[in-house]
Order: C-alpha cells, then structure tokens, then sequence
C-alpha cells in the first residue's frame, strides 16, 4: 500500500503585530495558490456538473449533481450529522481529476488519514486557518478564483449578503464550487448563493431539505440511503486527530 502523503503546506509566517501578520500571512498564502494555480489543471476542462454521489440527491438537483461556478450553502442542524460525508465523493472525484481542494478554517482538526480513505488525494489537498473572518473569505475568494481549484470549503461564523455575492462572482470566475456550512438559523435570511440545502438528522439518515436551487424546483425533500451512523461517522473521524498539516493566516 502507498506511503500517506500529507495536505500541501503553506508555511507560517511569525511576526509578533497582528496587523503585519495578516499581512505576510496573506502575501504567503497568496503566493502559495499563485503557485497552485500555475501547476494545478485548468478548470477551463472540468464539467459543469460534479455528481454528488448520492443518486438520491443527484435526481433532485438540476443536471445531476453539484453545479461548478456556483455558491452552495449546508445548513446542518448540527456538526457530525453526516454534513461532510455529503461532499466528500465529489470531493474526491475532484482531487483525483488533478485539481485542488481548499478547506478554510475547518470548525476542528482535519484526520488526514480519514479524508485519504474517503479517496482524497492529500497532495491535492490545502488546509488554511484564518485567525479572523475577514481573513477567512478573503482566503476563500482567492481560491475560488484559482482555476486550479475545484472546490472550496469554509465554515463562516458570519458573513454578509454582498459578501457571499463575492464569493458567487468568484467561483463562477474560476469555475469551482463554493461549499460554505452555515448555522440553520441561516435559512431565515436571504442568500444569493445558487443552492442552499437544510440538513436534518432522522434514524434511516440524513435529510435533506432543498430550501434554494437555481435552475431548479425548491421545497424538495429526501433522505439519503446510508445509516446516520455511517453518515455521521466519517464526519466524526475526519474531524478527529492526528492532525493534517495546516497554514495560519
């Protein structure tokens, strides 16, 4: 069996005033997606659509899965429900197809050895921690432009409706999908991502309410096949340690 290969890493920088540390923070990291972008595959070759990987989900969606150029907001009732097995097939799909994927201030640990079984390819794989919100999307809207990159993951503790219009104008610039987990309590405020999805823990699963998306017919709701333990297990394991390696902005 092959080695493990850890995330790419983006090197800390250290400088004791906050302000002059986010500034080299980000001209590293900045430095590092201008390197992604220039050796990653263009996405001017991926598809439209990214099948989800559940055929449940997919028959819900227009054109079969996750749409590239496009914002979708999960809205999970709770962490470790199954909100990140939901992505990962098409995450994998993604790395395995040369191109990147970003998670920006993940809510605990990223398990690298979880996220490898799940058939991501680590070396395709960058992990940032913002210190501050304001870095955080600025983080996400540069690799949402990156046309290496397929997709982009964050978990913002607040943002605002210009703001996710940014990130919108952003992954249809690079032509990547913007997964953004949200507190439910979101859902009462309007959104100008494409699709928003409310995520719902039952016994036979997890449910899935469509609340928005576009090109298609809201107020859908289904339930995924697989067990909530088996669901909720690979959230649970790919947010545990042994830590992957991670940058700091």
């Amino acid at each position: 069996m092959a080695a493990a290969v850890d995330p790419i890493i983006i090197p800390e920088a250290v400088v004791e005033e906050p302000v002059a540390r986010r500034t080299v923070g980000r001209a590293v990291t900045l430095e590092a997606l201008a390197r992604l972008c220039r050796t990653g595959r263009d996405s001017t070759r991926a598809i439209a659509i990214e099948a989800s990987g559940f055929p449940e989900l997919d028959a819900a969606l227009p054109g079969g899965g996750w749409p590239s150029g496009s914002m979708v907001e999960l809205l999970p009732d709770e962490i470790g429900i199954g909100e990140l097995r939901l992505i990962m097939p098409a995450l994998a799909r993604l790395t395995q197809g040369e191109r990147h994927v970003a998670m920006i201030s993940p809510p605990f640990i990223p398990f690298a050895a979880a996220l490898s079984q799940q058939g991501l390819r680590l070396e395709h794989l960058l992990i940032i921690r913002a210190l501050q919100p304001v870095d955080a999307l600025w983080a996400c809207e540069q690799a949402l432009r990156c046309k290496s990159f397929g997709a982009v993951i964050a978990w913002p503790t607040a943002i605002k409706d210009r703001e996710i219009r940014r990130l919108q104008l952003a992954a249809e610039a690079g032509h990547s999908i913007g997964f953004l987990y949200r507190a439910p309590t979101a859902a009462m405020e309007a959104s100008p991502a494409a699709m928003r999805l409310r995520l719902r823990a039952n016994p036979q699963g997890l449910s899935i309410d469509i609340l928005k998306c576009r090109g298609g017919r809201a107020g859908t709701s289904i339930t995924l096949g697989e067990t909530r333990r088996e669901l909720a297990s690979v959230s649970a394991t790919a947010y545990s340690l042994p830590p992957a390696v991670q940058a700091t902005i």
